[in-house]
């Protein structure tokens, strides 16, 4: 049989499946997944595959589309009126970015607040909580109204097989004690999770009387710490797994006092894991668990192995272990200058802290700071913003060949497939071509696309002298003049346009030089182009005509299944793959397609879109990472900040750490944009407090941190000199 891995991130998969094979030798029958595919496979064995469909009909992406097609008829009523003002903006893919917004709302209500929807589709506009419930706002009433518009478009079967209610059916059916439509998990093993649903603990508690559940939780501290921070009062009831340190309950202290019996770091940044723990205590018995398994001990609280306890880290990590006071307690050794566990620099910008930080590495690697051997692959590299991070990554670490003795490898993790693939970025510009102005320089990035190349005969040899020959026959911008009108610069006609500088190219390839003009006109011939190189304007031709012909396809309105036609054939006519790269790329844009059709047909959308609501469509599905990119490919992992990401890791390198960007304010900032009252999500942890999970787990895991910050302005580097922190 299969072990059965639950983990919070596709990196922590890979590393659990790395560290079994190097402990074991190998790692084989173990499924290493996601909670949200487990829990709708687990539904499928204990309510049976024909009750249980392969995908819930309120998935994010066919409840887009649903929205899609419900939410025009809905701005009539008056509820509607926050979201109809909205939409009174005169960009086409509105509609688009409300309704996956929206399915995004919905998504998450169904994970963490599926109380709430069960009251709104019985017609109850409250808001249930743990003492009593509030009833809605009038600005909120639209979200329940919506809720209820969407399941009447669900039939009987579906609406069974929405996630809520499908959770109740099956935690029902476990808690009854009835026989399984077939076999689940004998062992479910939840490894490092910093968070977890209510959902996912109702149902391993439920699966605990049939199979074994184990989860390894990681914990700061040894001691029961809930006291030691504000909200304190609402824990009193609950049971506690650990005891108090010396006896001392503090829920009577004063939480100002509470600095002399406690780390201030932990009561600062631990209010999401302490929630987290508290979370399980509630599901989980000590007591009976230690019955059952007859194991003396179940939680473990260790020394670093080779740490001697001097490094101000290590006194760190012991005190928010031990729970000791900031002040006073055991005594504390004084921050030696040449410490390397802890280190934080100070630059002038983002590329001079990836120079910091690529020196920073070079000493580690040179001079292991501590016991055992520091390589590339024991280093983590966490940015708030891996997107804006890339090109100055790219530029200071891919600077020094793999030879030199001062090359560092390195692997960028968390890229959606736009910022990773030449041909998914040209396609974005070409799903874009009736609103580009086709500039020169435009057309030669697409010329220097490998796969469009090779389509249209073009060696990377001859393409210095094809763009010699496009600037000398005096290409500018515009594909056409038909192009330029519908840009609304009709008027400046044809000169300078693609065409016109083809058309120059082909009349000198057949004319020559006209002797009787002074100068180039438009109707002089440019007598450059000769000989074997001439195919290159051929080339370009055909370039320029498979442009043409795109831009007059794409500026009419068509249906999904459609525009997954067009989509195709335009791949089909732009590029040829070359190499493994190109073939992946070409074959997630068509999953896409198919996946957006399949969602369409699923809420029943047929209506036709404009390119541009088509163009967010398809490209929205590339946006996430892929989930066969490995997260360590062998050399330093950059990152984007996300909790449980420094575990595996020896060092924890944390750039970008500046006033504005860390900690960040809030996953789905966008909503405020909107201006649509009652969009927040108030099932959804902020970024806020997963940023000082991620910093209190860096610290708690690591052997090494070195922290890094700009000023924003420019200042010389007094990275020789901590902070006052």
């Amino acid at each position: 049989e299969s072990e059965v891995v639950l983990v919070q991130s596709n990196g922590m998969a890979e590393w659990i499946k790395i560290e079994l094979a190097r402990q074991g030798g190998v790692c084989a029958a173990t499924r290493v997944e996601l909670p949200s595919r487990f829990l709708w496979r687990t539904y499928r064995q204990v309510l049976g595959t024909q009750h249980v469909p392969p995908e819930s009909p309120l998935d994010k992406l066919p409840m887009t589309w649903r929205l899609m097609a419900l939410l025009p008829s809905c701005l009539s009523d008056p509820v509607f009126r926050p979201v109809a003002g909205f939409l009174r903006g005169d960009e086409p893919d509105r509609l688009l970015q409300l309704a996956s917004r929206l399915a995004d709302l919905f998504d998450q209500y169904q994970i963490y607040r599926p109380d709430w929807l069960q009251d709104w589709a019985a017609g109850r506009d409250v808001l249930r909580k743990a003492a009593g419930s509030d009833a809605l706002v009038q600005d909120q009433l639209w979200q329940a109204a919506l809720w209820r518009r969407v399941l009447a478009t669900l039939d009987d079967s579906q609406r069974q097989a929405t996630r809520p209610a499908l959770h109740a059916r099956a935690l029902a059916h476990l808690q009854s004690g009835q026989p399984l439509a077939s076999a689940v998990a004998r062992r479910v093993s939840v490894f490092g999770m910093s968070h977890m649903p209510g959902q996912l603990l109702e149902m391993l508690a439920a699966l605990a009387q049939h199979s074994q559940v184990m989860l390894a939780v990681p914990n700061p501290c040894q001691y029961h710490w809930g006291d030691i921070i504000d909200g304190r009062e609402w824990l009193q009831a609950e049971r506690r797994r650990h005891g108090y340190r010396r006896g001392e309950v503090l829920a009577g202290l004063p939480m100002a006092q509470m600095h002399l019996h406690a780390p201030t770091l932990l009561a600062a940044w631990g209010r999401q894991g302490r929630d987290f723990i508290r979370q399980l205590d509630a599901f989980d018995d000590l007591q009976a668990a230690q019955q059952l398994t007859q194991w003396p001990r179940l939680d473990f609280f260790d020394d670093v192995p080779g740490e001697d306890g001097t490094r101000m880290l290590a006194q760190l990590q012991r005190r928010i272990r031990d729970l000791e006071p900031s002040s006073g307690g055991a005594p504390v050794a004084p921050w030696a200058k040449d410490d390397p566990s802890l280190v934080f620099k100070i630059a002038h910008s983002p590329v001079r802290e990836l120079e910091v930080l690529h020196d920073q590495l070079l000493q580690w690697f040179h001079t292991p700071p501590g016991d055992s051997p520091l390589s590339p692959r024991d280093v983590v590299v966490m940015v708030p913003d891996i997107e804006v991070m890339a090109p100055a990554i790219r530029a200071v670490f891919g600077q020094y060949k793999r030879a030199d003795a001062r090359f560092i490898p390195f692997d960028i993790a968390d890229l959606g497939a736009q910022a990773t693939s030449a041909l998914i970025h040209a396609v974005e510009w070409l799903l874009a071509l009736p609103q580009q102005r086709s500039r020169m320089s435009e057309l030669v990035e697409l010329l220097e696309v490998p796969a469009l190349a090779a389509r249209f005969g073009l060696s990377e040899a001859g393409l210095p002298t094809l763009t010699r020959w496009m600037a000398g026959s005096g290409i500018r911008w515009g594909l056409s003049a038909e192009h330029r009108a519908g840009l609304g610069l009709g008027v400046c006609g044809e000169d300078n346009s693609a065409l016109f500088g083809v058309q120059r190219m082909l009349m000198g390839y057949a004319c020559g030089a006209d002797p009787v003009a002074a100068d180039a006109t438009a109707a002089t011939p440019y007598p450059e182009v000769g000989g074997l190189d001439a195919e290159l304007a051929g080339s370009l031709a055909h370039l320029l005509q498979a442009l043409i012909d795109w831009w007059q396809t794409a500026t009419q309105d068509a249906a999904p299944g459609q525009w997954a036609e067009r989509g195709r054939a335009m791949l089909a006519a732009m590029f040829k793959p070359r190499d493994d790269n190109d073939r992946h790329a070409i074959a997630a844009l068509e999953q896409a397609l198919t996946d957006w059709v399949r969602a369409c047909a699923e809420a029943g959308f047929t209506e036709a879109v404009p390119l541009a609501v088509a163009r967010s469509a398809w490209l929205e599905a590339l946006k996430t990472p892929r989930l066969e990119q490995r997260f360590r490919a062998g050399g330093v992992t950059f990152c984007t900040l996300m909790p449980m990401r420094a575990i595996p890791f020896k060092a924890v390198c944390l750039l970008g750490m500046n006033d504005g960007d860390y900690p960040r304010r809030t996953p789905r900032a966008d909503f405020d944009l909107m201006g649509l009252p009652g969009m927040s999500r108030p099932g959804d942890r902020s970024r806020r407090g997963d940023d000082r999970q991620l910093m209190l787990e860096a610290l708690l895991s690591a052997r090494q941190v070195l922290y890094v910050s700009w000023s924003g302005r420019s200042v010389r580097d007094n990275s020789e000199q901590p902070p006052s922190v």
